[in-house]
């Protein structure tokens, strides 16, 4: 195994997520929550 400097250490980049992977995520759960609800709770329109 090979020991990095403090340098190399700082320049490492990967394993984090995004703000818009987080964005996306969240819409996606929304999205999927409302077919859901939708499903299970149906309401008729109020004209």
């Amino acid at each position: 195994m090979k020991d990095l400097t403090k340098n190399e250490m700082k320049n490492i980049k990967g394993g984090g997520l995004s703000a818009a992977a987080i964005i996306g995520i969240g819409a996606l759960v929304t999205f999927l929550a409302g077919i859901i609800d939708g499903f299970v709770r149906p309401l008729g329109c109020n004209k």
